[in-house]
């Protein structure tokens, strides 16, 4: 519950803050209405803008459960750079009543950041990235990866917009202690790998988008790949405040042992854009 409280006032710290645009009252269009391009130009040179993503829930009986899940998209458009930071973020407690245990069933962050320096072509540029993931129950201390290439346009339509990036980058991993070992296997991996990142979005209607993220981490030295897909589909409910349903897959080709390959969430959670 302490992890909560922590949230909630951060959440709270966010949403009253009002130095990230001219005036956040301004910014509350309804969803569909802009394009993700005229979304950035709108914001061109705040210091931040973006979406906060939070869902709760708690459940009473035999075992009491309490879950929440975080995430936001953040955004810096400048004139020659384009950021954009990631946070996601899962936290899972469960209690029984008989026996007055408490016991963590999920606990996952992951964070990123990604700047795309702009070359001359509307939506083409060169980017660089990095993420780390803790993941308690992965069976890693965390997994932290680096790339750096080419990002563009691969389709524009009156409803669709298709956008990639595509680099090399490096791998690292470090198995927690818990995990038992071969013996001579190391605990610490390291090497090459080749992002390749799309971005599907659809307006539906003036209410509703569809959106589809993968990306996707192919090994160049044997080690694990790594490929996350959300699908999800958001409609604005009022105001600056939207609903989100969504499927996430996780693959990893080389799990710890006793680990399984795929891990899938289902979610319905609200979003406040700022």
């Amino acid at each position: 519950m302490q992890h909560l409280k922590v949230v909630a006032c951060a959440l709270s710290m966010l949403l009253a803050k009002k130095c990230y645009a001219s005036d956040p009252l301004e910014d509350f269009y309804k969803y569909g209405e802009l394009s993700d391009a005229e979304i950035h130009q709108k914001h061109q040179g705040d210091l931040l803008y973006g979406d906060v993503e939070f869902g709760l829930t708690a459940s009473n009986g035999n075992k009491e459960s309490t879950a929440f899940k975080l995430k936001s998209n953040v955004y810096q458009d400048f004139a020659k750079w384009r950021n954009h930071f990631k946070l996601d973020a899962l936290y899972r407690e469960e209690s029984d009543n008989d026996t007055g245990q408490n016991e963590v069933s999920a606990s996952r962050y992951f964070v990123s950041g990604q700047g795309n320096y702009k070359v001359g072509q509307d939506n083409a540029s060169l980017f660089l990235y990095g993420d780390y993931l803790n993941d308690k129950f992965s069976g890693k201390d965390y997994t932290t990866t680096a790339a750096l290439g080419y990002g563009n346009r691969l389709y524009e339509g009156s409803k669709n917009t298709v956008d990639f990036d595509i680099g090399p980058g490096l791998y690292l991993s470090k198995t927690d202690k818990e995990t038992e070992l071969a013996q001579g296997k190391p605990r610490l991996k390291q090497g090459q790998l080749m992002r390749i990142a799309l971005q599907w979005e659809r307006n539906i209607s003036k209410r509703t988008r569809f959106n589809q993220d993968v990306s996707m981490e192919v090994s160049l030295s044997g080690l694990n790949d790594r490929l996350i897909s959300e699908t999800a589909l958001v409609s604005q409910v009022l105001g600056g405040v939207s609903l989100k349903m969504s499927y996430v897959y996780r693959y990893n080709s080389q799990p710890e042992e006793d680990k399984l390959k795929v891990d899938t969430e289902l979610g319905a959670t609200l979003v406040y854009s700022f």
